[in-house]
């Protein structure tokens, strides 16, 4: 049994790589890819496996620019962070998927689909071409603006002013580029799905900026860089495990 993992994220591939394992036995061999570059120049080498288990977003682009440049065979199962509105394309192409972040329970019924579905069936390089679409337009789904609720009415925040999302427990802190704080009723997990990446980053377990307010970086301790937002006093620091994403991110 060959399998190959799609994952730029190295706490995901370990995640997989025990599952897998405790599910198919130690007999498995694995093979991992982190970027589009790595994993097509793989493919066009040899994409003989069983099964290849995908990430979406990678470190230098989206995986289904590998499927459009190499035609592959192999069932392949989706491990997304998207909403619900991508996957139903997935579904209606047949392709299962597992939605971050996942439980083994999660994996182990996709791959009970791919056992009864074992027979290799051929994959069409439109469909990868139709499904990037799907996710190059989802930006149509982002918010575009915030009612957030004052003791004198309701104030329309437009996204593009927000410099910085600060978690506080359920709710979070929105900072305009003026300074002025404003408050949500969400927590930072929701709003990063919500909020467009091409213009907002997490850039640790806490915090959200937006790249037009981004005034100045600078060197920080541990790999970590300090970010001056428009509107605030303090900076604000990547942490060590999205510093280098932050970097491919600003410059996309």
């Amino acid at each position: 049994m060959r399998i190959l993992i799609v994952e730029d994220e190295v706490p995901a591939e370990k995640k997989l790589v025990k599952y897998l394992v405790d599910y198919f036995g130690k007999s498995v061999a694995l093979e991992s890819v982190r970027t589009v570059k790595a994993g097509t120049a793989l493919l066009e080498k040899n994409s003989d496996y069983d099964l290849i288990l995908s990430d979406i977003k990678l470190l230098d682009g989206s995986a289904f620019d590998i499927f459009q440049k190499v035609t592959t065979k192999t069932p392949i199962i989706f491990c997304t962070a998207y909403d619900a509105h991508l996957l139903e394309a997935f579904q209606a192409n047949g392709i299962a998927y597992i939605l971050k972040p996942y439980q083994k329970k999660d994996l182990e019924a996709a791959l009970k689909k791919f056992d009864m579905l074992f027979e290799p069936k051929s994959v069409e390089k439109d469909i990868f071409y139709q499904l990037k679409e799907v996710l190059e337009t989802k930006n149509e789904h982002y918010k575009r603006r915030f009612a957030i609720k004052k003791s004198n009415g309701i104030k329309l925040l437009e996204t593009s002013e927000i410099s910085l999302v600060q978690a506080n427990g359920d709710f979070c802190k929105l900072f305009d580029s003026t300074g002025q704080l404003h408050s949500v009723s969400k927590s930072i997990g929701i709003l990063i799905n919500e909020l467009n990446p091409k213009h907002f980053f997490k850039i640790n377990r806490s915090q959200i900026v937006g790249i037009e307010h981004i005034e100045k970086i600078e060197p920080y301790s541990s790999n970590r860089l300090a970010l001056r937002i428009k509107g605030l006093k303090e900076h604000v620091i990547t942490s060590a495990s999205t510093t280098k994403e932050f970097r491919i991110w600003i410059e996309s």
